[in-house]
């Protein structure tokens, strides 16, 4: 049921959201450029790089071969005989939208890789604000953009990175989710494919929504065609987010292509390994911490994050939200290693925020601000800026 409108802002919504939006960038790119400003000498750039090259650091990298050069027909393989790095393991969409900036605007790779992920993080932001604004009061929904925009790894929306696109899409699936326009998840779905891995976590929870809907028909109506038509959507889901599997080995003739790929990136860590759903969470704990310690740790983790989707501040972002932070939870502990770059991973979880913003104490607000603030620079320090060798890439 939705929530009695509450006292909004006293300006548009939109405005409201554009200008925490802004001023969340504004505090990032002070943290990026004086980080440039003493960078060093790197594989990627010299020392004391522009803002722009600095913006476009590791992956941004892979994604700007990507949107000039393509993808290679052959893959690299290493002195040991294993399928080394490539661009195969970052999907199309993103570059192939800045490529279209890039020959349109007559503008090079860096201005338009960050001039894209801004669109998009705007655009999210925007979304977010929305789809928050549905199930919790206005001014709540307000300080969950605050957090969104100014989150540990809120640099990411003005990176060379395709995170935003993701982001963006995310809200939108979820909107109209919440709304039950089903069809028109399907075209968002498809480029959400393509963007980064995530299409399998919409697919469970599109799955999670039939259930749900399916055991409280009695109470509401939910016709035959709209029970045909969200499995037909959960399935696209499910075949969108194998479908990089299936074009990475028919073009390079080796089926395996992208989980070799991926899985390579993970080989400095754990060596090359096959990998077995919920595995990798196992090895990253034995990685970190040997010993009874790394399974405590690692249990220590689930359990926090079950305790966290049983608060009444999580209950009362929707079952919708509930179900997309549950199934890529499930998703990320699947699939993925946990290394430096799992903050990143995390970025999908953000409806979480709404919960965190709940509460109205003024000093609670402000104690989370500054902690998000820190948590900011620290991860830009620990991950973004490059010292040497660096192994805790973003």
């Amino acid at each position: 049921m939705r929530r009695r409108p509450t006292p909004g802002p006293r300006v548009p919504w939109w405005l409201a959201v554009f200008l925490i939006f802004a001023g969340g960038r504004i505090v990032t790119t002070v943290m990026l450029a004086i980080l440039a400003n003493n960078q060093a000498a790197n594989a990627w750039t010299g020392a004391q790089p522009s803002l722009l090259d600095f913006s476009s650091l590791w992956d941004g990298r892979w994604y700007n071969i990507i949107a000039v050069s393509g993808y290679p027909s052959e893959l690299p393989i290493t002195a040991e005989g294993h399928v080394g790095e490539s661009a195969w393991a970052f999907l199309p969409a993103y570059p192939a939208i800045v490529r279209g900036v890039m020959v349109i605007g007559s503008v090079p790779w860096n201005v338009a890789a960050v001039g894209v992920s801004l669109v998009f993080a705007l655009a999210a932001t925007l979304v977010f604000y929305k789809l928050l604004a549905r199930v919790v009061p206005v001014q709540q929904a307000l300080f969950a953009v605050v957090l969104f925009s100014i989150a540990p790894v809120s640099p990411l929306f003005q990176l060379a990175y395709a995170e935003s696109m993701q982001l963006f899409l995310i809200a939108v699936a979820l909107y109209l989710l919440m709304l039950r326009r089903y069809g028109w998840m399907i075209p968002v779905i498809l480029v959400l494919s393509f963007t980064r891995p995530a299409a399998l976590a919409l697919a469970l929870a599109l799955g999670f929504h039939w259930i749900y809907r399916f055991g409280k028909r009695s109470r509401g109506r939910f016709p035959m065609r709209e029970r045909v038509l969200v499995a037909v959507v959960a399935f696209i889901a499910a075949v969108g987010g194998l479908l990089w599997l299936v074009i990475a080995g028919v073009v390079t003739g080796v089926p395996d292509a992208y989980l070799s790929t991926e899985l390579a990136w993970r080989s400095a860590y754990i060596g090359y390994q096959d990998l077995l759903p919920f595995m990798p969470w196992v090895l990253s704990s034995q990685w970190w911490l040997p010993g009874l310690w790394g399974y405590l740790a690692l249990a220590g983790i689930v359990l926090v994050f079950i305790v966290f989707m049983l608060t009444p501040a999580v209950k009362k972002l929707g079952v919708d939200v509930r179900f997309w932070l549950a199934s890529y939870g499930l998703y990320l502990i699947a699939v993925f290693f946990p290394q430096s770059s799992t903050f990143r991973l995390l970025a999908p979880l953000f409806p979480a925020l709404g919960a965190l913003a709940a509460p109205r104490s003024r000093v609670y607000r402000i104690v989370l601000v500054l902690v998000s603030l820190a948590l900011q620079w620290g991860w830009l320090l620990i991950c973004w800026r490059v010292d040497g060798y660096d192994w805790t890439p973003p």
